[in-house]
């Protein structure tokens, strides 16, 4: 039986994430409800998690010193990574020596904090079906690859970003050092490395959500959310509906590949496990351990959304991934450089039918910064992806 103490007492059940942007705060507001005492940590202060936790801590978070004297300084219950710039090695250590305990583990924390470590379990360890691939550390190696074994159109990844940063597609000769150059830009630490992807040519990709939460004896159990479908824009996730209609054939070859993965990689919580899909053939891309951008959608469409699961899987409480309405959400972007912007035309998008504005709060916004979300609820998913688009639209962020 899972005991929860009171926040700000010697009893509080203490939980600290490492990453406090727009996913991140809806897992803390979630642990709250639970009567969680949280730790919002990032690299900048005011992150939108921050701005609603127990505890707002900030630190470079790639630096194994500066995280290992904060996790023993505030000796969390568990330690929730919720973005890959993370001194991961030092979490497996502090894990290994009962410290913390690392959510889903430090060994899942390592191995998605990039792509080549993930990419190598799935492929090579689990016999998985993924796109052609090669590692390459220089731009020569980069054109070898390509030359060699990759051909064109194929597509370039540093082995370390987030949101599609850093992603590029190459048609010709003519893309390969600016993808290269882009790739470099677009690291989330300067490792100088990239994978180099063969194209799929598949109908769509889709979030597989997968959640490990313990049963009644407890033991883990494996449950699937409804598929996600997403359209992304260089890597970047623009909008999102739930469920994708697949072939049951499609489907169930998607939950044994996200249950293949995340079986190997342990622990309980949440997963996002990305899927391209072709007629009844699916290729493994991607998993994160811990809520994904394109689930979002789960905030208007699901009885527990994404956060909601991930917050009590971990605390070792019962889930339920059922589908409470087919829905859509759409990506508000920030439009300027500016920091402190206001908004506009929110009143308008909410008058859009069976709406919901989320705006992150952001403390500084860029042209393509994801600043909020709209999200609607239709049992025609089609037209939920209209309405979600023209809500998006309506909010016009501006300098002040």
């Amino acid at each position: 039986m899972t005991t929860l103490g009171t926040p700000l007492s010697p009893q509080a059940t203490k939980v600290m994430l490492l990453g406090s942007g727009e996913l991140g705060k809806e897992v803390l507001i979630a642990l709250q409800r639970l009567g969680v005492e949280t730790i919002a940590v990032d690299r900048y202060e005011n992150a939108p998690g921050q701005q609603v936790a127990h505890h707002a801590r900030t630190i470079t978070m790639s630096d194994p010193a500066q995280l290992k004297a904060l996790i023993e300084a505030e000796r969390p219950l568990l330690v929730v990574p919720e973005i890959e710039a993370i001194a991961t090695p030092m979490l497996e250590e502090l894990e290994a020596a009962g410290t913390v305990r690392v959510i889903p583990t430090a060994r899942a924390a390592r191995l998605t904090m990039d792509r080549e470590g993930i990419r190598r379990l799935a492929a090579e360890t689990l016999a998985l079906p993924t796109s052609p691939y090669v590692f390459c550390d220089s731009l020569a190696e980069l054109q070898a690859a390509i030359d060699g074994k990759i051909g064109y159109p194929c597509i370039v990844k540093p082995v370390m970003s987030s949101s599609g940063k850093g992603q590029s597609k190459i048609d010709g000769p003519a893309d390969v050092k600016t993808a290269w150059d882009y790739a470099m830009a677009g690291g989330r630490v300067s490792h100088g490395r990239v994978i180099v992807e063969g194209f799929i040519d598949f109908d769509y990709e889709i979030t597989q959500l997968t959640v490990r939460a313990l049963g009644a004896g407890g033991q883990v159990e494996t449950h699937f959310c409804d598929p996600i479908g997403h359209v992304q824009v260089a890597g970047d996730y623009v909008e999102s509906w739930q469920p994708h209609r697949m072939t049951p054939a499609a489907l169930a070859r998607s939950r044994e590949i996200a249950k293949a993965v995340t079986d190997n990689l342990g622990g309980q919580g949440l997963f996002g496990v990305e899927l391209f899909v072709k007629g009844d053939m699916v290729w493994f891309s991607e998993v994160s351990p811990r809520p994904h951008d394109t689930g979002m959608v789960t905030m208007i469409t699901q009885w527990q959304n994404e956060f909601e699961l991930h917050a009590r899987a971990i605390l070792g409480l019962p889930v339920d991934t059922s589908l409470k309405s087919p829905g859509a959400s759409a990506v508000i972007y920030g439009g300027v450089e500016a920091k402190g912007i206001v908004f506009d035309g929110v009143a308008d998008a909410m008058r859009v039918p069976n709406s919901e504005i989320r705006l992150f709060g952001k403390p500084e916004s860029f042209t393509k910064r994801r600043m909020g979300v709209a999200l609607v609820h239709d049992q025609d998913v089609e037209v939920a992806r209209t309405q979600a688009k023209l809500a998006a639209s309506k909010v016009k962020p501006h300098e002040a």
